[in-house]
């Protein structure tokens, strides 16, 4: 016996794709928000080897610009505000499409090729746990200082050089996977968001590709090189 599942109506199937559109754009906004996010993030991690003294004031900076008209601090909780709100919206978002994705997918058969769309789908789902659970430590681990061997408050330098030192090989290890994890998602994240944002023809398809390829080497690379530096004696 075949059963037939009543599909919803036009008007339904309408209403359901602008929001499914809305949310990707949601997705796509969150995204660009945390590259530029990340981008600026590397660019004040590489100051490391330029000096202890350059890391260090790049970091006060960050506390103190804008006073005395903004109390101390302020940059660095609006930034912290807007990204966690990124965040969240992203998850969000990628839940309620996925959810959505997972019911309209027809019954798998056992013999179900694995396409290159499901693969990328399973990479942002591990990658994504991977990352949230790199966010925590990282907060624990270089802004609260509660799991930093040094835990000095503005001795960021001194942190960092703590953090990755050869003994703690497996906080590198740690961070390399998340590093890689995050390389993965902005790989295929930024690519669909230019999806989303733009038009996508044959020729500015493989553009896309290779431009969100580009990007995400540039930033996995520029986020290992610290790390790598500190624990094989290149920063001390």
């Amino acid at each position: 016996m075949v059963t037939v599942q009543k599909r919803p109506g036009g008007a339904g199937v309408r209403r359901l794709r602008n929001t499914s559109l809305q949310l990707k754009i949601v997705m796509a906004v969150t995204g660009a928000i945390s590259v530029l996010y990340l981008v600026l993030h590397m660019i004040g991690n590489l100051k490391i080897f330029l000096g202890r003294s350059e890391l260090d004031t790049y970091a006060e900076f960050l506390r103190t610009v804008g006073e005395p008209a903004l109390p101390y601090s302020t940059l660095l909780w609006i930034i912290r505000v807007v990204l966690t709100v990124s965040i969240v919206l992203h998850i969000v978002s990628a839940t309620i499409l996925a959810r959505r994705a997972a019911r309209a997918r027809p019954v798998r058969y056992a013999a179900t090729p694995k396409t290159p769309g499901s693969y990328a789908a399973r990479t942002m789902r591990w990658g994504g746990v991977i990352i949230l659970l790199f966010i925590v430590y990282h907060i624990l681990d270089l802004t609260t200082g509660t799991l930093n061997p040094n835990g000095v408050g503005g001795a960021v330098y001194d942190n960092v050089v703590s953090d990755f030192a050869p003994s703690r090989w497996y906080v590198t290890l740690f961070y390399t996977l998340a590093v890689v994890a995050v390389g993965f998602h902005l790989r295929h994240g930024i690519w669909s968001a230019l999806q989303t944002l733009g038009h996508s023809s044959g020729a500015r398809r493989h553009a896309q590709k290779v431009t969100s390829t580009v990007i995400a080497v540039v930033l996995t690379v520029g986020f290992l090189a610290v790390p790598f530096a500190v624990t094989f004696g290149l920063v001390a």
